[in-house]
């Protein structure tokens, strides 16, 4: 009788963990999904307002126009592509979309600056980055993404657009065809020159000598903020 009495006790403190680890298990990855959706909303808004203002840029004038227009918006509508990536699956048809309409919007944002530089003399620096999310197909792209963000936020004039290279997007495909960019990534594109392989920061640096003339400015107005400062 005891023994029964044990097992049935057993019984129920199990029962209920078991059945108190699922309905934890079931709201965390509701609210889980809820932010996703959120966040999903977030872009499309995003996306929607960043392409009426192509339209509203395409009819300013030189003087109106800078390096940093759409930029920050561009990065913070990636890092939210990403985090949904992450958590949905590259497979996720939402995902899919959403990543078609961002390279879209990288596109149009290439396009728009290359006016810019040759209509205003503007020298907006450029570097399209093409990645690939098949597994084990590129295990070099996470670091090279890496890389990237780092540069993107040390040098605000520099505008990096990434694009995948397996998505299905007849736009992004006759960007790859007019370049003849081959299936090796990651692949780093600068000034119509196709860099495959891992690229380090200072490698870019290498690529874009510009960054190293930013560096140097930027040292020398340190030290002329440090020699006021002493006076």
């Amino acid at each position: 009788m005891i023994e029964w009495k044990k097992y049935t006790y057993t019984f129920l403190i199990t029962a209920v963990i078991f059945i108190t680890a699922i309905f934890a298990s079931n709201y965390f990855t509701q609210k889980r999904i809820n932010e996703i959706k959120n966040i999903e909303s977030r872009i499309s808004v995003d996306i929607l307002a960043s392409e009426t203002q192509f339209s509203l840029l395409s009819e300013l004038s030189c003087k109106d126009i800078g390096n940093s227009f759409l930029s920050q918006e561009l990065a913070e509508l990636g890092d939210k592509l990403s985090y949904m990536e992450n958590n949905r699956g590259t497979d996720d048809e939402e995902v899919i979309n959403l990543k078609k309409y961002y390279s879209l919007l990288q596109i149009k944002d290439y396009l728009l600056m290359q006016k810019v530089n040759e209509r205003c003399g503007a020298k907006t620096l450029f570097i399209m980055y093409f990645y690939s999310n098949k597994k084990n197909d590129c295990p070099d792209c996470q670091k090279e993404g890496f890389v990237l963000t780092r540069l993107r936020e040390d040098y605000p004039e520099l505008r990096v657009y990434s694009f995948d290279y397996n998505l299905e997007l007849s736009a992004l495909k006759t960007l790859i065809n007019i370049y003849d960019i081959k299936d090796e990534q990651p692949t780093i594109l600068v000034n119509d020159e196709v860099n495959y392989g891992f690229k380090s920061i200072d490698d870019i640096k290498e690529i874009i000598p510009v960054l190293k003339e930013i560096d140097k400015q930027r040292e020398i107005e340190k030290t002329f903020q440090a020699t006021t400062t002493t006076f």
